[in-house]
């Protein structure tokens, strides 16, 4: 008398007639759930509860290790983005550039602050509540045949964020990368309040001047060879110098100072459990900081 075969099924497919076991669960698996191995083969299950038991690698900053600058990209899509909104629409720029105050005019028009103005004109700008601008007018640039540079303003600043901005957000991680963005961004404009309050700006130059700063600190942060880093940085110091004849030299500098102060946390935070909190820590300050001294100003130009 022959004895009868017992027929083993997938655990995830009970209709598919399997004979191989997941090495890790030893439950049977059809070709459609099996998972290459170092040994023999893994289920789908097992696959992802591996994953996630894997420690991700990180930077020597922290960050999570990328295989694309996805956030540089991003912000490159944005600037571009808000200058074809621009081209469109011209008045984006006098509703969005940074501005300390102003006033606009019964026609509409957009004047200079004096304190003695007609009872029709109406302030606007940071004091006048519009803190938007703190941050929208550094993803704004000069029109095409505006300013000095006209249109090379947008081309050089995205040149430099793509060039800068990948290898600063390679070491550091998309988190840690936009946070010194946004703060960067956040310090130049605040610096143009306090200095220069009537002035109207534009561009992306202060965040880019603090990638630039976040660039010099964690190179001597990974010891690396500081010939060619301080070359880059005598460059930017000098663009730095030039720039008070031209452009905002108040939003380069802000943005360069805010840039190495975060940097620096990130660089010499210490390697432990500890790490992101201080990291996050001097962010948080940062931004605290940034918000008194501009309810400061607006609070003594509104005076």
């Amino acid at each position: 008398m022959e004895s009868e075969s017992t027929v083993t099924t997938c655990y995830r497919h009970p209709k598919v007639e399997s004979h191989v076991r997941c090495t890790r669960c030893d439950r049977y698996i059809c070709p459609d759930c099996m998972r290459e191995a170092a040994v023999g083969h893994q289920c789908v299950e097992c696959v992802k509860e591996g994953a996630r038991s894997v420690r991700q690698a990180r930077t020597a900053f922290g960050g999570r290790i990328t295989s694309a600058p996805m956030v540089t990209y991003v912000l490159i899509g944005l600037n571009v983005l808000a200058y074809l909104g621009e081209l469109v629409r011209s008045s984006t720029v006098d509703r969005f550039e940074m501005l300390g105050r102003g006033l606009v005019g019964p026609d509409g028009g957009h004047y200079m602050w004096v304190a003695n103005h007609p009872s029709d004109y109406h302030l606007e700008g940071v004091v006048g509540g519009e803190w938007y601008r703190l941050l929208t007018g550094a993803f704004l640039h000069l029109p095409p045949t505006g300013g000095t540079f006209g249109i090379a303003h947008i081309v050089m600043n995205m040149v430099a964020l793509w060039n800068i901005g990948r290898v600063v957000e390679s070491q550091l991680g998309r988190i840690r990368y936009i946070a010194l963005y946004v703060l960067s961004a956040l310090g130049g404009s605040v610096l143009v309040l306090l200095i220069a309050p009537d002035q109207a700006t534009v561009g992306a130059s202060g965040a880019i001047f603090g990638l630039g700063a976040a660039y010099y600190v964690m190179a001597r942060r990974l010891g690396a060879d500081m010939r060619s880093v301080n070359q880059f940085m005598g460059g930017l110091l000098l663009w730095l110098v030039i720039s008070a004849f031209v452009t905002s030299w108040q939003g380069h500098l802000g943005g360069l100072l805010a840039g190495g102060v975060v940097t620096l946390a990130y660089a010499y935070a210490p390697r432990d459990g500890r790490r992101n909190f201080v990291q996050a820590g001097a962010c948080v300050a940062l931004l605290a900081l940034l918000v008194i001294l501009t309810v400061a100003k607006v609070t003594e130009l509104a005076a």
